[in-house]
């Protein structure tokens, strides 16, 4: 295995909870307002130190979209996944979007979400609404 060139954020960074590596910044955020089973998701517009697993067709709560897991580099943990595609012509807005999942990222001041304590969202997870 080669070097690891992490790339360092300036500003309010979202971090990995588990190494704290920088992945995006809240700037980059489009929106608060998604779900995943563990509970509250962010889309961003732009992530690092990420890399992407195989794609696959999920069934989400707005339709089927493709999508592949991105990987925190640092630590090699899921944070979120990557919108690469959706079938719907409305949600066409996420394509190349990346989502982190609130319970698996630290906070620009470093605190956590603690998620949900059951998970309804067994069928897919996205946006409620926009």
């Amino acid at each position: 295995m080669g070097r690891l060139f992490l790339m360092h954020l300036e500003g309010n960074a979202y971090s990995c909870k588990f190494c704290r590596t920088h992945l995006g910044l809240a700037a980059d955020i489009i929106s608060k307002s998604f779900h995943s089973k563990h509970g509250k998701a962010y889309l961003f517009n732009r992530v690092v130190n990420v890399t992407s697993g195989v794609k696959e067709d999920r069934l989400m709560m707005t339709g089927m979209h493709t999508v592949s897991d991105i990987f925190c580099v640092g630590c090699g943990s899921i944070v979120g996944w990557k919108y690469e595609a959706a079938h719907e012509k409305s949600q066409r807005y996420k394509e190349g979007k990346f989502i982190l999942e609130r319970f698996k990222v630290s906070g620009p001041d470093g605190s956590h979400y603690w998620g949900i304590s059951h998970d309804h969202h067994v069928g897919g997870s996205d946006a409620d609404d926009l």
